[in-house]
């Protein structure tokens, strides 16, 4: 028996409290988990766990075996991660989160040429616009898209990402071209539920801020299905322009209330802290910081010079 590995398993077993979660977390089985656990069990000659149909509890020896483990396990990791660094070699197993449209527009791109660079890394990237927990799902690190950051972890700013109200033609000929952003109440917003301000859009006015009360009848938690239905003349939408500066280029879209602009968000590289960053997440997010440099490159539409029919002015 491996003891390591199955003090592993069984911290793992603890953390997740559950063996299913934890052979999914390590790649085993559930049946290898419980083995495991189970000759680590008979080694020690104590029990460590008491299992029921509906969950698990730590026996006393258990809580106590956890608390070493725990250290044990860390420091081990943290050795590795010592000699790895020094050694300077990126490789193993890197697992990160990011949000959909982004992810599949742009990330996946960048991601080959990262592997391209570093052939020892294995990457698995996981597309969700909702928030994941890095340390409860044991991801690396994460892509967040956000105005405010709020978080115990390392937090680091990648570049700016800006956002626009815009609309295909054929909508602005049926309904006509807001002028101000009190207009939009008058229009079909199509909003994104994972907003935390859904229903309100916010501009920069003359006079300080503008926050608007929209509303429509198609609200979705995907920027790609609102992007479709707005080139599809159905309404007025707010997305950042990493998802439509090809449409407002080739024209599908028109941006609209240019005279006031939304706040931006900011593109984060977000890790678990430790005291030594592995390689493979400090050359990876050393890497976007290189490819996601001003000028962006989905920007291109603002420097070709895009009409813009929404000015107040």
């Amino acid at each position: 028996m491996d003891v390591f590995q199955a003090m592993r398993v069984f911290a793992k077993v603890v953390e997740l409290e559950g063996f299913s979660r934890a052979a999914e977390r390590l790649g085993i089985s559930a049946t290898a988990a419980s083995r495991q656990v189970a000759e680590l069990e008979a080694r020690l000659g104590v029990r460590l766990l008491h299992r029921t149909t509906r969950r698990l509890y730590l026996t006393d020896s258990g809580r106590s075996y956890y608390e070493r483990c725990a250290q044990i396990l860390n420091d081990l990791d943290e050795a590795e991660l010592t000699i790895t660094s020094a050694a300077g070699r990126p490789q193993g197993l890197l697992r990160v989160a990011a949000p959909v449209s982004f992810g599949v527009q742009h990330l996946t791109p960048l991601f080959l040429d990262y592997m391209e660079r570093y052939p020892e890394v294995k990457l698995e990237l996981s597309l969700s616009d909702r928030m994941v927990d890095l340390v409860e799902e044991g991801y690396d690190l994460a892509l967040r898209i956000t105005q405010e950051l709020k978080t115990t972890l390392v937090a680091r700013p990648l570049g700016v990402v800006r956002l626009v109200a815009c609309a295909a033609p054929t909508y602005l000929k049926r309904h006509g071209v807001p002028r101000a952003p009190e207009e939009l109440r008058h229009h079909e917003c199509l909003c994104y539920t994972y907003d935390a301000l859904r229903g309100v859009w916010e501009f920069e006015g003359p006079s300080g801020p503008v926050r608007v009360s929209v509303q429509g009848r198609l609200a979705t938690n995907n920027g790609d299905s609102l992007r479709a239905a707005a080139v599809a003349g159905r309404g007025i939408i707010l997305e950042p322009t990493f998802l439509v500066g090809e449409d407002l280029r080739q024209g599908r879209l028109v941006r609209l209330l240019q005279d006031y602009p939304v706040p931006p968000l900011t593109l984060y590289a977000v890790y678990p802290s430790r005291r030594y960053l592995s390689p493979k997440v400090r050359t990876l997010v050393d890497f976007l910081v290189e490819h996601l440099a001003e000028p962006l490159p989905w920007d291109a539409w603002m420097r070709g010079g895009v009409r813009d029919t929404g000015s107040g002015r």
